[in-house]
């Protein structure tokens, strides 16, 4: 016996129209190229750290996807991990 009357609602990141739905793809472009050119601009502050023969600061794959909530809607970024090999506290592009 279940009678409800709870109806789920749209949450606005389900409504999609096309305008939205092209600012949210030009966000995400726009967030994953600024997030690159931070870790370059990471990397090369440590290209000089070396650790038995080999780069003490690397990448090393991507943090799980998170959502950055812009205007018009919530956009999903990947955020690359970086390693630390030297025992200096490299500090993460995006703060959790």
């Amino acid at each position: 016996m279940n009678n409800s009357n709870v109806i789920d609602l749209q949450q606005p990141d389900e409504i999609v129209d096309p305008l939205t739905d092209l600012l949210r793809t030009g966000a995400k472009d726009l967030i994953s190229k600024a997030v690159e050119l931070e870790l370059q601009e990471l990397l090369s502050q440590y290209s000089d750290l070396i650790v038995n023969g080999k780069q003490a600061v690397i990448r090393s794959g991507y943090l799980p996807e998170r959502k950055i909530q812009p205007r018009m809607g919530a956009v999903e970024v990947k955020i690359h991990k970086v390693r630390d090999r030297s025992g200096h506290n490299v500090s993460s592009l995006i703060p959790n």
